[in-house]
């Protein structure tokens, strides 16, 4: 059993936001059909490395989707479109605001068709404000939403993420959050409705432990100055070889076993103070024992000891923990033409369903004659 069998979701995005978001819903069972241009395919199918003549970052984000290829400034591909909407359940599209209505596919439109339709958009900066048609990627979302502010080191400035914090926290999760309501809500209802999606605004809501302390106590979070961000213990510690360890001894109990697993119990009094020089010199005890053994001697000493301190593992590295390969979180998914590639799995269990992983991401406009052609016999 799938938990969104029947849930039949047309994809116009491209690059990440959009296509993350109905990978997650395809991973839990819906029919997504990706509505894509023949002139302008989507810039993630050219990366490398390559399966073939597809990016293998193609292969993982569009999996188990089916692809169609439309020019939307044909008349006929909008009617084509509207013929597919009378029978889908959900439209997706991340284009700026206001293209979908010029090209007679925006929301009011096609819920003349189905009146039932979820419409969901997710753009930059939402469908209104003055900033709706500007231009922008995942940093510069971050940045207007107050994140990177406070995110990096006072030396260095903000630091770059390695994941598209803003794309994915912000647009594709909110989107899946939003869509996911939506169906709940015309279950109940039979309405449907416009969703709209704002990565900066998203990101602005993930400033979670920061918000309050500024709105009702006018704390201003900066570099290195929260409880999280680096100013207080809880940090990452290079080791003697230059690796390094995430140390998030936060409560009493693995504060005591972090003195205890560097070999300093005399510091747990000093642990526990709140004076900001104490915070400080703790810090640098603690900074100072990590450098003395390697991440190798590190790893052993915490493997047995349960003090919230972890090796900061490579990408290959996490491959390879027994907890990521217990969770089964990499899976060969099945490629239509014999062979397999590796994938991330979806991180989703329960106890009634297993995804069923179809095939990775599939060639540009490849159900063209399924699903395509027969409409335009219609038409004519």
């Amino acid at each position: 059993m799938t938990l969104l069998k029947g849930l039949k979701i047309l994809d116009f995005s491209t690059l990440l936001p959009g296509p993350y978001a109905t990978l997650m819903l395809a991973d839990l069972g819906a029919d997504v059909l990706r509505v894509e241009s023949a002139s302008r395919p989507d810039m993630l199918r050219d990366g490398y490395p390559r399966d073939g003549k597809e990016s293998v970052n193609h292969g993982y984000i569009n999996r188990s989707k089916k692809s169609i290829t439309l020019d939307l400034k044909n008349a006929e591909a909008i009617e084509i479109v509207k013929k597919l909407v009378a029978e889908y359940d959900i439209v997706l599209e991340q284009f700026r605001p206001g293209v979908m209505e010029r090209l007679g596919l925006g929301y009011e439109a096609l819920k003349e068709v189905n009146p039932k339709l979820i419409y969901c958009s997710i753009t930059g900066f939402g469908q209104t404000g003055p900033y709706r048609h500007r231009p922008g990627h995942d940093n510069n979302y971050l940045s207007i939403a107050g994140v990177a502010s406070y995110s990096g080191r006072k030396k260095g400035g903000p630091a770059p993420s390695g994941i598209q914090i803003a794309d994915v926290a912000g647009g594709s999760l909110h989107g899946v959050i939003g869509i996911l309501s939506a169906v709940i809500y015309r279950n109940r209802t039979g309405e449907g409705q416009w969703i709209d999606i704002s990565m900066t605004d998203c990101s602005f809501a993930l400033n979670a432990t920061v918000a309050a302390g500024y709105l009702m106590g006018d704390i201003t979070p900066e570099l290195e100055g929260t409880f999280l961000n680096g100013g207080n213990f809880y940090d990452y510690y290079e080791t003697k070889d230059g690796r390094y360890f995430s140390v998030g001894s936060l409560e009493p109990q693995f504060r005591k076993l972090l003195c205890k697993g560097i070999g300093r119990a005399d510091l747990i009094e000093l642990s526990f103070s709140e004076k900001e020089e104490d915070i400080h010199a703790f810090k640098n005890e603690v900074k100072n024992a990590f450098l003395s053994k390697t991440f190798a001697q590190w790893q052993k000493v915490f493997a047995e000891i349960e003090a919230c301190v972890e090796p900061v593992l490579t990408f290959a590295e996490a491959c390879l923990h027994p907890q990521i390969v217990n969770r089964g979180m990499i899976v060969k998914v099945p490629r239509t033409n014999g062979g397999y590639q590796k994938q991330i799995a979806c991180p989703i269990k329960t106890s009634v369903f297993k995804p069923d992983y179809k095939h990775p991401g599939v060639g540009l406009g490849e159900h063209n004659e399924e699903i395509v052609l027969p409409l335009e016999q219609l038409l004519k």
